[in-house]
């Protein structure tokens, strides 16, 4: 199964980010800490360039705390900087500013060796859609300077905001790529929201996240659904949950489109518990993208 989904306004927004590069001195990459490879867009290489880059894994306190260190370890060995931030919680935030002034330690000597004293930056952010941009940036700049939503392409336009009195930050609107070859990458991003449900059928994605618990966290799915047993079908499961939590029609039958909606975003909230929905090895094992979505830094 091929997933494809281009809107026009992506097409728009990748023309915009590559004009809008040149004026920028590092780009902040934001990644999904629950999928960070199937959150990273392989074509991100292609779109920024050389540009100096931070890699901030967003929303890692929804994410397994163990899966968390295993991924920061896993960009730390290809040579990236790498950071975790929580933006509804502030996590991290802080340690954003002093991480891009080591990033940019080389920018800054040679504006020194020209007479420039200034350690003033500009920086692009740039992810997914629904990965937390606009949250990070309101964080970052203490108010609420950008549009934030539950529904993947809220930002629309370009928006340069002040933080602080070293960092300029230009907002982007998220940018998906033509289409997911691998249905795993597919069903991954639409457990997290990152894309509309018109794409993926909530049904589906629910089946998709049973299966995973299943394999991965087969104690978290039972504790907290109350299930005796989580070895059986995801499709029986599904209706094992929806009559639990009352998703009745007339006639006693389960509503199965009504639980699959309780179970996705159970999982999106976090309220099922801190859930990674990949690890380096997924990929390594040739589960996803492998080829577009290992990337180095240029610098």
């Amino acid at each position: 199964m091929t997933i494809q989904w281009f809107p026009g306004h992506m097409a728009k927004a990748r023309r915009q980010v590559e004009e809008k590069l040149k004026l920028v001195d590092i780009v902040f990459e934001l990644l999904d800490a629950r999928l960070p490879l199937s959150s990273r867009n392989p074509m991100m290489d292609q779109i920024v360039g050389g540009k100096r880059r931070l890699i901030l894994l967003t929303k890692c306190d929804l994410a397994d705390e163990r899966a968390n260190e295993t991924w920061i370890r896993h960009f730390r060995e290809r040579g990236l900087e790498v950071l975790p931030v929580d933006a509804q919680t502030g996590k991290g935030v802080s340690r954003i500013v002093p991480a891009c002034e080591r990033v940019l330690q080389p920018l800054f000597e040679k504006r020194r060796s020209k007479g420039i004293q200034s350690r003033k930056f500009r920086a692009m952010v740039i992810g997914i859609p629904n990965v937390g941009k606009s949250s990070l940036i309101n964080r970052l700049a203490g108010r609420s300077a950008a549009v934030t939503g539950d529904r993947p392409g809220v930002t629309r336009a370009q928006q340069w905001i002040r933080v602080g009195q070293s960092m300029e930050l230009l907002d982007t609107p998220g940018i998906l790529w033509p289409k997911f070859e691998d249905p795993e990458v597919g069903f991954r991003l639409a457990a997290s929201g990152a894309i509309k449900e018109e794409i993926l059928p909530l049904y589906d994605v629910a089946l998709y996240i049973l299966s995973f618990l299943k394999k991965r966290y087969p104690r978290m799915l039972e504790e907290r659904f109350k299930l005796k047993d989580s070895a059986t079908s995801p499709e029986t499961l599904l209706e094992e949950i929806g009559r639990k939590r009352g998703c009745l029609v007339r006639g006693g039958e389960v509503d199965v489109e009504k639980a699959a909606e309780l179970i996705v975003r159970e999982i999106r909230s976090g309220r099922i518990g801190r859930i990674s929905l990949e690890l380096p090895e997924d990929w390594t094992d040739g589960g996803g993208e492998a080829s577009g979505a290992e990337h180095g830094n240029d610098q």
